[in-house]
């Protein structure tokens, strides 16, 4: 058995994408940590350099972290580095850490380095007979964690505020030029921050995949109902709006409905690089051909929304809550109950005001034994709302005969015709269901 470490050195790493407020989470676990006698290391690159048995790191002192909290970005970097693949690969980052003396660690980022950070100190415990007090930080725009009820992940809302600005500029642009404009925001399962965005803005409509709820997503689906919203809105002599669309969309698209989908890069976590398929374009091409062929001749934009938002100075909320989570995740590291035993690691987070700490067992998938994800509610009040004020085809529209008729004019199709063709586009109405 390989002897445990003291207490007195701890680590930080941030894995997964950039999100603001990184920075404040270092700022305040090295100052928390340095006023309570220890000594901090961060570690550059996530669990990249680990993973090699190796650690890239520097010691951090109050002077190196004073004012890094007002910047965006990670002074740490960051990387999607995944040490889950192997015994081997937990191997080398657990030996890495005891080999630098870390027997504290806090990781940042959101559900893949939460479960990552949870695999090391288990294997560090189970294998080395090493007890690697781990905490973790949830950090992500997605805003995907399974915290508490209506408790955000950092990050988020800055990145919805910044997204709402854009949005806004891109409505006055629709408005100005006379035309549509379709928004594909990050997200990569849920919807929250599209819908974040969308409602805050006020955009014409906003698509989540919860909305479909465990199905797949047929494209011809998600382009009737762009279709019926641009329809709409013509009938009511405006030829011009935003849309916005999750990109968790494509993630749940049905593979036939996008060709070289199933040959998609992806990262080391298994996940599609969304990224690096172009929804937006697709979507665009797709919803013109389709209004094309009623004869409606609309002028198009396409615009991803995502990488400009993960690395923008935080606003005050997340200030804030950064210098609190990380003033939380020291607090838990040097805690002890009062058996004399602690609880190995979990995730920190604030619940009415109360920091808590959510252990690891208590968030996984029991299927999976990944982190389960949050997904939007759309039964809740707030999506809703949310729905309430989109421009989108309901089934009491198709009962107001004289509102059918100026849609199917719109359309420049008879009545008959456009309830048979367009009928299918509320389907997914879950805010009408509820």
């Amino acid at each position: 058995m390989i002897e445990t470490p003291q207490r007195g050195k701890l680590g930080i790493l941030v894995g997964g994408g950039p999100a603001p407020g990184i920075n404040g989470v270092i700022h305040s676990v090295t100052i928390e940590a340095i006023n309570n006698g220890l000594d901090v290391v961060g570690i550059y690159d996530g669990f990249e350099h680990l993973m090699a048995g190796r650690i890239v790191s520097k010691p951090l002192t109050i002077g190196d972290v004073s004012r890094i909290h007002l910047d965006g970005g990670s002074i740490l970097r960051t990387s999607r580095a995944n040490p889950t693949g192997s015994d081997a690969l937990l191997g080398n980052c657990v030996r890495a850490l005891i080999d630098a003396g870390i027997s504290s660690l806090v990781a940042i980022g959101g559900d893949d380095t939460a479960y990552s950070a949870y695999r090391v100190a288990r294997h560090a415990e189970e294998q080395a007979g090493v007890k690697i007090r781990t905490v973790h930080v949830p950090k992500t725009i997605d805003n995907d964690l399974p915290l508490p009820a209506e408790i955000r992940t950092f990050g988020y809302e800055t990145a919805r505020e910044l997204g709402t600005r854009i949005v806004m500029n891109l409505m006055e642009e629709a408005l100005t030029g006379r035309r549509w404009i379709l928004v594909v925001t990050m997200g990569r399962k849920a919807g929250h921050l599209a819908l974040g965005i969308g409602k805050s803005s006020g955009a014409t409509l906003t698509l989540i995949p919860e909305e479909w709820g465990d199905r797949q997503i047929r494209l011809q689906e998600v382009v009737d109902i762009l279709a019926t919203s641009v329809i709409m809105r013509r009938a009511t002599g405006k030829n011009y709006g935003v849309a916005i669309v999750a990109e968790g969309v494509l993630e749940q698209m049905a593979p036939e409905d996008l060709a070289g989908l199933e040959d998609a890069e992806r990262d080391t976590y298994g996940h599609i690089q969304l990224s690096e398929i172009n929804l937006s374009d697709i979507l665009k091409k797709a919803l013109r051909k389709e209004l094309l062929k009623l004869g409606i001749d609309l002028r198009l934009i396409n615009k991803d929304l995502g990488f400009e938002l993960r690395c923008a100075d935080p606003i005050a909320f997340d200030i804030d809550y950064t210098r609190t989570l990380g003033y939380g995740a020291v607090r838990f590291l040097l805690s002890q109950g009062p058996d004399g035993h602690t609880l190995s690691g979990g995730i920190v987070c604030l619940d009415d005001g109360r920091l808590r700490i959510l252990p690891f067992d208590g968030i996984q998938d029991p299927e999976t034994g990944r982190i389960r994800t949050r997904m939007v509610d759309v039964t809740s009040e707030h999506y809703k709302v949310a729905r309430e004020y989109m421009i989108r085809l309901r089934r009491s529209d198709l009962q107001d005969e004289s509102l059918l008729s100026g849609l199917a004019g719109a359309a420049k199709m008879d009545v008959a015709e456009f309830v048979k063709r367009f009928g299918p586009a509320v389907e997914s109405d879950s805010a009408e269901d509820a």
